[in-house]
């Protein structure tokens, strides 16, 4: 059965890299035992556990230790005699059904915390796999140290994690193993695991809840400033909204009235038309008479007339040459004023689109430069700057 990752857990040192350790907290408290009664010599225990891979991550989960009957010294190396090792496999049977011996640990007083001697050479030969661990821990500066075999060698780990459940198991070999001891039978194990576990959601509710509420006064504090800031930018858009309606009432009037101007001009300009075809028909109709009545006199009244003929044509050829320079005095005069409102166009803060205008157009004319396009739109609600048409009045910024 695929073992769960731990959710309750404490993390010491610095965990990297694969793979990730797990010992139980009564494993843990196993070890202090340990180290409080190692003195000179030292006291060993075998790992039990097991290990695991999950989606390309290896996890060893060590849940239970077995002490040593004897740990020899030989100098400085470390031996492990049979009659250890089949005292070992007997308690693992008997309390650890189903666990391996995946490592081993050591406390030895005033002994410093690195590979000497035959540690690495007695590690490969009673733990040849992969991922096997060695533990060593000062019994007074409780300093420890975890190494793992990788690479053909023992490698030191920065850090591991302790976690916190129900190890039954583990808690009857401590009770058996202080009954063989000489400890009296009501003296049981402390069951720090379920306080430690106690006390860990204790404190995670209390930090939840804090957080929680820290998050609920946040959260009640940014809505208070989004519905102060909404109102401010509610006022304010109503108030560039009646300037924006104003301006655009302005506009509307003055473009009614333009109209009617041009309206006017426009039946100014027809009356005159006419009268000048009438005036024009009545000419030739004076001139045929004339030429009827000339057919009728004598050859002499008829040079006479042509005379006269000619003498009206050139009073008429002088009559149309001043109604020409008339029409081009008054040509003049009105591009003059087309000029002078071109000049003046813009002044008053509203522009007349002209012929040929676009918004760059405009901008360059007014401003001398292409940077007043989009506030030009925007003061006049115009969505696509090129929608525009002659005669247009249009709000300048």
């Amino acid at each position: 059965m695929e073992r769960q990752i731990p959710k309750n857990v404490r993390q010491i040192g610095n965990v990297s890299g694969s793979p990730k350790v797990y010992i139980e907290d009564y494993v843990d408290t196993f070890f202090t035992q340990l180290c409080e009664k190692a003195g000179e010599e030292p006291l060993g225990a075998f790992l039990v556990g097991e290990t695991q891979k999950i989606e390309e991550e290896e996890y060893i989960y060590i849940y239970g230790a077995i002490q040593m009957h004897e740990l020899k010294m030989e100098g400085k190396n470390y031996v492990i005699d049979e009659e250890t090792w089949k005292d070992a496999y007997e308690d693992c049977k008997l309390y650890f059904e189903e666990g391996e011996m995946i490592g081993w640990f050591v406390t030895h007083s005033g002994t410093p915390l690195q590979l000497e001697g035959n540690i690495v050479k007695l590690h490969k030969k009673s733990f040849p796999k992969k991922n096997t661990l060695f533990i060593m821990k000062d019994s007074v500066e409780k300093e420890e140290a975890f190494y793992i075999q990788k690479f053909n060698d023992l490698i030191e780990m920065g850090g591991h994690y302790t976690y916190y459940e129900k190890n039954p198991s583990m808690q009857n070999y401590m009770i058996a193993s202080r009954k063989k001891n000489g400890v009296s039978p009501s003296e049981t194990v402390e069951d720090r695991a379920t306080k430690d576990f106690r006390s860990v959601i204790k404190n995670r509710e209390e930090k939840q809840r804090k957080k929680s509420n820290r998050m609920l006064h946040a959260a009640s504090a940014c809505l208070v400033i989004v519905v102060l800031a909404m109102f401010a930018v509610t006022m304010s858009n109503l108030d560039k909204m009646k300037s924006v309606q104003t301006a655009l009432n302005k506009i509307t009037e003055e473009n009614l009235a333009d109209e009617d101007s041009f309206e006017e001009e426009d039946t100014s300009q027809t009356q005159d038309d006419l009268k000048k075809e009438e005036e024009k028909k009545q000419d030739s109709q004076i001139m045929s008479e004339q030429k009827e009545h000339e057919e009728g006199i004598t050859q002499e009244q008829n040079e006479q007339d042509s005379q006269e003929k000619n003498q009206e044509q050139i009073e008429k050829k002088e009559e149309q040459e001043e109604q020409e320079e008339q029409q081009s005095t008054s040509s003049d005069n009105v591009q003059g004023r087309t000029m002078e409102q071109n000049v003046s166009n813009g002044d008053n803060g509203v522009y007349i689109v002209e012929k040929g205008d676009t918004l760059v157009v405009i901008s360059k004319k007014i401003y001398g430069d292409m940077d007043h396009v989009d506030v030009i739109c925007k003061m006049n609600g115009l969505q696509d700057g090129n929608l525009i048409y002659v005669g247009q009045k249009l709000v300048l910024p």
